[in-house]
């Protein structure tokens, strides 16, 4: 039984990886500017010793793509893109703003290299947040995040970071991710739901309402 998985892993793990192959040896073929068969052989064994030989993690891709989820991502970040871009340009030429700043550290739920790479480039991309570290082996993100003047303010960018976190997993992660990362949300609505059905039954003083 040992002899027949490893090569089926050995084989799917290479299968995961040739769309990176095809972009490396597109890539040097366009630094050639022509094909022939010296290119095209050089550059095959070139991608093959860039993503075998080199001490890098291997970049593993999950064979799957959502176009919907996908389609939803890319509106989302023109969104994000655009708000943000309006808010950091009110703030530039607001005389009384006075920035307030802020390191947050966000814990993913997955620990792709791939999700977090992507996620870390589509926060990079929005105006006033900046990845700044990433600590792969605990999945964390070390973000710059521009006025952050209040615990919600921390927060709503806690939640914007997993939610981009969320949208590219379910665009183009594994069943597996996405499976976690819904029930995490599933947890965190009932979780809100919980915590705003006790407000409602808490009294000014923070006893229960209705208690003298």
């Amino acid at each position: 039984m040992t002899h027949t998985n490893e090569p089926v892993s050995r084989w799917r793990s290479v299968w995961r990886q040739l769309p990176l192959l095809v972009a490396l040896l597109v890539l040097w073929l366009l630094l050639w500017d022509h094909i022939d068969a010296l290119s095209l052989v050089t550059g095959v064994l070139l991608a093959i010793a860039v993503t075998r030989a080199l001490y890098l993690p291997p970049v593993l891709l999950s064979g799957r793509f959502n176009p919907w989820r996908g389609l939803l991502l890319g509106l989302r970040m023109m969104v994000d893109v655009m708000f943000a871009s309006l808010q950091v340009a009110a703030y530039s030429i607001w005389p009384w703003w006075k920035p307030m700043n802020s390191i947050i550290v966000v814990q993913l739920h997955t620990r792709s290299d791939l999700v977090t790479t992507l996620t870390a480039e589509a926060i990079s991309v929005v105006p006033g947040t900046v990845v700044v570290d990433i600590d792969r082996e605990r999945g964390l993100l070390y973000l710059h995040a521009l006025g952050t003047r209040t615990q919600a303010d921390i927060d709503r960018t806690h939640r914007q970071v997993l939610g981009t976190e969320e949208r590219i997993v379910l665009a183009i992660g594994t069943h597996e991710q996405a499976e976690v990362v819904r029930a995490e949300r599933r947890a965190r609505r009932a979780g809100e739901r919980t915590t705003s059905h006790s407000d409602m039954h808490q009294g000014p003083s923070g006893r229960n309402g209705g208690t003298p």
